[in-house]
């Protein structure tokens, strides 16, 4: 019988690939690792002990394992309100200008650090200069001819009849118009008409030459004294410690008075405002501790005190503003930033507590492992009270459940760990 040519083909491929498989696999096997000694030693074990336990006395000498405990204590529970606040700074001023001028030495940048009473701006202060120079002048004048006349003053004479007969009519006159003006029957119009008629005769009369001179003197010293505000006034300083911000002129601008010039801004202490439900404003205190986390750092708690609690509801959102003063010194704190705020609203005091890590749940009850003479020994646990670090144990009710006071309560290791296991606290 003749194969056909393309059968035979196909069977001398198979019968090459089988030889070729044959050889790879036999080679494959003969190249693999010896057992190693762990193995023959594991072997040796399983054959001294089939049950595949550890032995009693391998259990007796194994080491205890080590945790860390802390004793159950009476402390403080204390309950936390979490709020959203914005900061703040109330020492924030726009400086302004209160005399004009040429801006002659600006003596601030953005961002620049400042004293109370630094010059932040000097403005050109000739005019104001030569003012008070002339009216301090004037000054002088007026204090020599007081004293001139005073000293070569002819000797007084006595009114004739007809003038004393005149200021006494028109002193009558001042002395009923003000007694009308009390009672309601004449204006003011009226009374200072009758005021001044009065003193019109006592100046002609010469009894107020003197009194003029000195009203004279002491006018034109108070302008002396308003010149020299201005001129000090041309020194713009620091009315307070702080950062300067917002430059809004330039050197040898003109400058306006009353025109504002750049901003002094203080953050050593920093104020943040949050809202608390009215249903809880009872529960706030002044001086109350406050934890503030700003999202720019992350992880980082900062300190704070409630410093005041608005006597206002807002009556749209029903929650009333408490303001809360934070120390910054280093001025990491910014106004503006966005704050979550922890308020401590309620402090229980003398609870039994332990620490949060302390507590564990299995077969969904909570328990405690508790170190009894070098063994841990599992406690189911009440739960009362609770804050973010710490949980109230409340008495047991049944036997053996529960704490007391100073026993040590395993707070690390314990994830593991079986009843009566032996541990050793580090």
């Amino acid at each position: 019988m003749v194969i056909p040519k393309r059968v035979l083909s196909i069977s001398l491929l198979v019968i090459v690939i089988g030889v070729f498989g044959y050889f790879l696999f036999f080679k494959k096997g003969s190249n693999a690792p010896p057992k190693s000694g762990s193995d023959t030693s594991a072997a040796t074990q399983s054959a001294a002990n089939p049950s595949g336990g550890i032995t009693p006395q391998e259990k007796a000498e194994a080491a205890p394992l080590p945790v860390k405990a802390v004793p159950a204590k009476k402390g403080e529970i204390i309950i936390r309100l979490k709020s959203p606040g914005e900061a703040f700074t109330d020492k924030k001023i726009a400086i302004k200008a209160e005399v004009s001028g040429i801006a002659k030495n600006l003596k601030v940048a953005e961002g620049k650090h400042v004293k109370e009473g630094d010059v932040l701006l000097e403005l050109d202060d000739l005019e104001y200069r030569l003012k008070l120079e002339r009216l301090q002048a004037f000054r002088l004048k007026l204090l020599s001819d007081l004293f001139l006349e005073r000293q070569f003053a002819a000797p007084e004479t006595a009114p004739n009849r007809a003038a004393l007969d005149k200021l006494n009519e028109a002193k009558a006159n001042y002395e009923k118009a003000s007694e009308g003006f009390q009672k309601g029957l004449l204006s003011q119009i009226e009374l200072e008409k009758a005021q001044k008629d009065y003193e019109l005769i006592l100046i002609e009369a010469g009894s107020k030459k003197d009194e003029i001179m000195s009203t004279n003197l002491t006018q034109t010293e108070i302008d002396v004294k308003i010149s020299q505000m201005e001129l000090d006034k041309t020194k713009i300083r620091a009315p307070f410690s702080g950062i300067i911000t917002e430059i809004k002129i330039s050197p040898k601008e003109h400058i306006s008075s009353g025109q504002e010039l750049f901003t002094l801004v203080n953050i050593s202490q920093i104020k943040v405002k949050a809202k608390v439900l009215e249903s809880e404003i009872g529960k706030m205190k002044v001086g109350r501790e406050v934890d503030l986390r700003f999202s720019a750092y992350p992880g980082k708690v900062f300190k704070g005190v409630v410093e005041a609690i608005s006597p206002i509801v807002n009556s749209e959102d029903k929650t009333c503003s408490v303001h809360i003063t934070v120390n910054n010194p280093t001025e990491e704190l910014k106004p503006g930033m966005h704050a979550e705020v922890e308020i401590v609203s309620e402090i229980y005091t003398d609870k039994l507590i332990v620490p949060q890590e302390a507590i564990l749940v299995r077969g969904g009850r909570k328990l405690v492992f508790v170190v009894e003479n070098g063994l841990a020994k599992w406690r189911y646990i009440q739960i009362g009270l609770e804050d973010e670090s710490y949980a109230e144990i409340l008495p047991g009710e049944k036997p053996g459940e529960g704490l007391n006071e100073g026993e040590m309560v395993i707070t690390e290791g314990h994830f593991t760990l079986a009843h009566d296991a032996r541990v050793t606290i580090k």
